[in-house]
């Protein structure tokens, strides 16, 4: 008996999935039918990106705005250890939800409960005084951030679905450029959230950051309607499971031998990420203050430099795009998380703001190409029927990684290493490695965390996972499981000729 595999095929200008003969060379999504998957593909990216740049925006401005008016390396640790740990809770969620609902219909989903969670964040901040929100020990502020961050963690439901949407619409042997084309999307949305997040909350305060974070949300989820993904009703659909179906996802990742190391690896990056994520923002805005005719303006400059770095983001996935990822992606990521591990160790050695800067240009040249191996391994491992539930895995995974390391480091930094750094004994220690300027326990905690990075990340290389998964890799199926068939114009099953559909023998 042969098993029979599905494909998409184009007849007279109509796309249609359909079952063919496992003895056929096996056919990715979008392997027939280019053009329409490719456009269909660029209006989904550029759709996430305009929620993703409206999310970032928010949560950037949120940032800045808790620590410029609480100068709390605490507060901004558990705020952004937060949204990691909801993240990590709620991306299992995530990921059954993609695999038994129609992708489209699940990122509609995400953009109008983000919407009513920024409407209902604006309508507290209408409500309450500033000082009342700004207070840390009150329910308002955790209440007021908490709703935010649930809106920004919301938001990523899509990203779990834009994922799956590569393999459903680009052909597999460009699957790498392509996550490596979301990657330099992403990084021009990094670019002007850097930059206006730190402007509106510098100039025009937070209220008025929240009223242009719903409008923008309004306008994505309006353009996302007008979207048409084809894509037969998911077979998982029709199926009675758990709203978090965990064994589901654990079965998917052990089908393939190795890949469940892939999620280790990729955790590496996450790990330094939580270091970042509790203490690169304290440490900018105090190495990059400006005064000018006794006005301070910190966050504005630090917006203004975390966009020009973040054009790494644009020159990292731009390469991807263009170059893909080499024979073996698990590769060349191990080998990209032991830059970042080198890089973390080295770029607060002093206290000069060019040096830090270049370091974040290069660390975040380095994240897009760590993602993209990533998914590129996932799509051409795991069948696509079940992509959803392991990509909601891989998130879950690897979020977990960066609040443990933010809500370890931040309080630790806080209330440890920089009052010892501060002090005549930590200075005779360790002032000639990270020198005696400001904020030199935050560089302490880099160094260390940079070479623990570069020391697992090379560990790595010797494992027998890593030796599987690489074999597995270049062993796959470029094979994409589907449904019924499906008419990319109405989106609805449809009857194919019988010729064109092969019976299993």
């Amino acid at each position: 008996m042969q098993l029979a595999r599905t494909g998409l095929v184009d007849v007279g200008g109509r796309v249609y999935r359909v079952l063919m003969s496992a003895s056929q060379p096996p056919v990715a999504a979008a392997a027939v039918g280019a053009a329409r998957g490719r456009r269909t593909f660029l209006a989904v990216l550029i759709n996430t990106a305009a929620a993703n740049v409206t999310t970032s925006f928010l949560w950037f401005a949120l940032t800045f705005w808790v620590y410029l008016e609480t100068r709390s390396v605490l507060a901004t640790g558990v705020v952004g250890g937060a949204y990691m740990l909801l993240l990590a809770v709620f991306a299992m969620v995530f990921g059954t939800l993609v695999d038994r609902h129609r992708k489209h219909r699940v990122m509609i989903v995400s953009g109008v409960v983000t919407l009513a969670a920024f409407l209902l964040a604006g309508a507290l901040w209408l409500a309450l005084p500033e000082s009342v929100l700004l207070d840390l020990g009150g329910p308002w502020f955790w209440l007021f951030s908490g709703i935010i961050l649930g809106g920004a963690v919301i938001e990523n439901l899509r990203n779990i679905a834009l994922s799956t949407t590569v393999t459903l619409l680009v052909p597999v042997e460009r699957h790498a450029n392509a996550n490596g084309l979301v990657g330099t999307v992403q990084g021009l949305a990094f670019v002007v959230t850097s930059v206006f997040s730190g402007l509106s909350v510098g100039f025009l305060g937070m209220g008025w950051t929240l009223a242009i974070a719903v409008v923008l949300t309004a306008i994505a989820l309006v353009h996302l309607l007008t979207i048409r993904i084809p894509e037969a009703p998911p077979a998982a659909g029709a199926e009675r499971g758990p709203v978090v179906d965990i064994g589901g996802a654990v079965r998917a990742v052990r089908a393939a031998p190795g890949l469940f190391a892939l999620l280790v690896f990729s955790t590496f990056n996450n790990l330094i990420g939580g270091v970042y994520m509790a203490l690169m923002d304290p440490y900018g805005l105090e190495l990059f203050r400006l005064e000018i005719d006794g006005r301070v303006y910190d966050v504005e400059v630090w917006g203004v430099v975390l966009a020009v770095t973040a054009t790494g983001f644009i020159i990292g996935g731009g390469l991807v795009a263009k170059r893909g990822l080499g024979r073996n992606p698990i590769r060349t990521m191990l080998w990209i998380v032991i830059a970042m591990g080198v890089l973390g160790a080295v770029f607060t050695l002093r206290d000069w703001w060019w040096l830090y800067a270049i370091g974040i240009w290069v660390y975040m040249a380095l994240i897009p190409p760590v993602e993209a191996a990533e998914q590129t391994v996932i799509q051409k491992v795991v069948p696509f029927a079940t992509q959803g539930r392991v990509f909601g895995f891989a998130a879950a995974f690897e979020s977990a990684a960066a609040p443990v390391t933010s809500f370890l480091i931040a309080p630790i930094a806080q209330f440890l290493v920089i009052p010892y750094m501060e002090g005549d004994s930590g200075r005779a220690t360790w002032g000639w490695l990270v020198g005696e300027g400001q904020s030199r326990g935050i560089a302490l905690v880099f160094v260390f965390a940079g070479l623990a990075m570069v020391v697992v990340g090379a560990l790595a290389f010797f494992s027998r996972s890593y030796r599987v998964l690489s074999t597995q890799y270049r062993a796959a199926d470029t094979d994409v499981s589907g449904g019924t068939p499906v008419d990319a114009e109405t989106d609805t099953a449809v009857d194919t000729d019988p010729g064109t559909r092969a019976s299993s023998s």
